[in-house]
């Protein structure tokens, strides 16, 4: 009969069984991660990009309701920044019309000599107008080139010999055969329907006129040089402001001599209070860096002093210890964590991911409401509304800590939170503040459409450049206007503008939509 184990037995056995439990739970942890970075892949491949969250059972946590101490809320018109125009898809007034008149055929009409129907083929009875049948069809017209001839007659004084002559127009470039719509044409083909410069060179080719790359980027260097003391008013503009809306980007950029691309950034920092009822005009502002280092965020922004919305990128903190910038989070970064485990658990309605995207669903359902209200009707509602909401929420997060793993997604996406939770709550106490960072990501959407589109910047010089030209494309089209509309009315004016009035020529003033210009100044 064997005899019982020992004691030293019993005790290296347990040993083995915690061994194997521990490897156990690690092991289901990388096969979480795992499964997670799986399905991360195939979204971002294969799936819509779209992360809106719809509930597919009755919500628990609804938005707090208007309680009887706050007034009405007044209907306001829905902010551009935020919402986007219904789409009519009725034709365009302004286009021009051409009509075309069918006549009834031989077979049923007889017709005199000016094609006019006079009489009933069957009978012969005259024929009177009941009305027409109009319908309208979209038809497009090619572009088309022309050359405009500057002549300046010469005419002499009989008398005294003296010569008169008009002073020669005023050209983007100095000698330069390139008009002001060509080149706004060419900056806007490149940076706002990202069209790099070599189709560009092979449509104008189609046409009869043959452009080659190299002179079309000469171009657009010295029309960027021009336009450089604008560039700057709208820095001075953009930095002035009490609340900033900032991200970065990655951009491919050739790195000379090695035969291979490095990776820099794009930067972007946005003015836009309109939805606090804001009538300054919004503006974006754009700069280039070789690299991602904390240095370069400070130094573009060492003249601002106000409340920056950004993500929790780690070049941003130097700012706020310094007590330079007030930090303001986001809550779209808060919420991106639990929409990633909320794909990878099948959309479960009932796992712990989409219960926090519920609660968060009702912040933003309170934002929907007050959009476009003033900054303090703005505070008042979300301090009595989103309040109860951010503290049910924060207690549920915080008493899930100790019932998670701390290596596991999951209490990723609760630390981010809990670690950022002061600068979240930020925006319920100052109504100047937006929820959530959208503002700069909607700003930076051309990029990452033109990064499509090209293999890599030239140079560090081209990311500079193409950042000045993105600032003036993105902030007309933040103020409704055309951008080639605008920049071809800058660059009929800017050599000749006054440089301490340059600031006339930044958006959204009249320029662009059509309306007159303010009068050229003598330099």
């Amino acid at each position: 009969m064997p005899l019982p184990p020992g004691p030293h037995t019993v005790e290296s056995l347990l040993r083995v069984i915690e061994a194997r439990d521990a490897e156990l739970v690690l092991l289901k942890l990388m096969n979480e991660k795992l499964r997670l970075q799986l399905a991360r892949r195939v979204r971002d491949q294969y799936g819509a990009s779209s992360e809106r969250f719809h509930d597919g059972q009755r919500t628990l946590i609804e938005a707090a309701p208007l309680s009887p101490e706050l007034p009405p809320l007044p209907k306001v018109a829905p902010a551009p920044a935020a919402n986007a125009p219904a789409l009519d898809r009725s034709l365009p007034t302004h286009l021009p019309r051409e009509e075309l008149v069918h006549r009834a055929p031989a077979t049923h009409a007889h017709h005199d000599s000016a094609g006019q129907a006079c009489g009933c083929s069957a009978c012969g009875g005259r024929l009177r107008r009941i009305g027409a049948d109009v319908s309208e069809q979209l038809e497009y017209v090619p572009s088309r080139f022309k050359v405009i001839r500057h002549v300046r007659p010469k005419l002499a004084c009989v008398k005294c010999q003296t010569i008169f002559q008009a002073e020669a127009p005023s050209r983007p470039i100095v000698r330069g055969i390139a008009g002001a719509a060509f080149m706004a044409h060419v900056m806007v083909s490149k940076y706002c329907d990202h069209i790099p410069l070599y189709r560009q060179s092979r449509i104008n080719a189609r046409s009869g006129v043959h452009i080659d790359r190299s002179t079309l980027a000469r171009w657009v260097g010295q029309g960027e040089k021009l336009l450089d003391p604008l560039l700057t008013a709208l820095g001075r503009y953009v930095l002035a402001a009490e609340k900033l809306h900032a991200d970065d980007t990655p951009v491919p950029v050739l790195s000379p001599g090695k035969g291979k691309t490095k990776e820099g950034r794009r930067w972007v920092y946005v003015r836009d209070d309109r939805p606090a009822a804001s009538e300054e005009p919004p503006a974006a502002w754009f700069q280039y860096s070789p690299d991602r280092e904390g240095r370069h965020p400070r130094e573009h922004l060492e003249k601002f002093r106000g409340i920056l919305q950004a993500d929790g990128y780690g070049g941003w903190l130097q700012l706020y210890r310094q007590g330079q910038a007030v930090e303001a989070a986001c809550w779209a970064h808060a919420r991106r964590p639990w929409w990633e485990l909320y794909v990878s658990t099948g959309r479960s309605e009932d796992s712990v991911a989409a219960q926090a995207l519920r609660r968060i669903k009702a912040l933003y359902a309170i934002e929907e409401d007050i959009r476009g209200q003033p900054s303090d009707v703005r505070c008042a509602h979300r301090q009595a509304r989103a309040g109860p909401l951010l503290q049910e929420y924060h207690d549920w997060l915080t008493g899930m800590v100790g019932r998670v793993s701390r290596k596991s997604d999951l209490a990723q996406a609760i630390a981010y939170s809990l670690t950022r939770w002061q600068a979240l709550t930020r925006y319920r106490d100052d109504g100047r503040i937006e929820i959530d960072n959208s503002a700069a990501e909607r700003a930076l959407r051309g990029v990452a459409i033109g990064r499509g589109n090209y293999l890599f910047l030239g140079s560090d010089a081209g990311g500079d450049r193409a950042a000045a030209m993105y600032s003036l494309v993105e902030t007309a089209k933040l103020n409704g206007l055309d951008p080639e509309a605008y920049l071809r009315a800058v660059f009929e004016r800017i050599a000749e503008h006054r440089i301490d009035r340059v600031h006339e020529l930044r958006p959204p003033w009249n320029i662009g939509r059509g309306e007159p210009l303010p009068q050229r100044q003598a330099a």
